[in-house]
């Protein structure tokens, strides 16, 4: 089976109570449309996760970001291939957040974090991030 490596964004920041909130993206393309996920896509050859993180969220959104810490690598096997997916804390620098690849977004609270319907290897990092401290 194939291998896709991909990396995913989860930015994270404050709504006006001071809770913090994470990004979540609808997807808008491909066989899993409608699902939700956190932005990101596939690594470059020549690209580090985190330098291909930074370039996606360009492409993506139009904005940059600072990427932190590696949250966790979720293996994942679809039925055509094996998503290895490299998650990491990610903050905006600048920019918009404007959609150019997905249907929607949305900024959740842990508490509103299953108010959408994620993707099979995105729910995997939801029951990690439900289990540890947003910093």
């Amino acid at each position: 089976m194939k291998t896709i490596r991909v990396v995913a964004a989860v930015m994270k920041a404050e709504n006006k109570k001071g809770e913090a909130i994470i990004f979540a993206t609808q997807r808008g393309y491909g066989d899993l449309k409608g699902g939700w996920e956190f932005p990101g896509d596939k690594i470059e050859t020549h690209e580090t996760p985190k330098q291909a993180l930074v370039r996606e969220i360009e492409e993506e959104l139009d904005t940059e970001i600072a990427v932190g810490a590696l949250i966790d690598t979720i293996e994942y096997d679809y039925p055509t291939f094996h998503l290895s997916m490299d998650c990491f804390w990610c903050e905006i620098v600048s920019g918009d957040l404007i959609l150019k690849e997905h249907e929607a977004a949305r900024w959740l609270t842990k508490s509103e974090l299953d108010s959408v319907e994620w993707l099979p290897a995105d729910i995997i990092l939801i029951k990690a991030l439900k289990n540890m401290e947003w910093e």
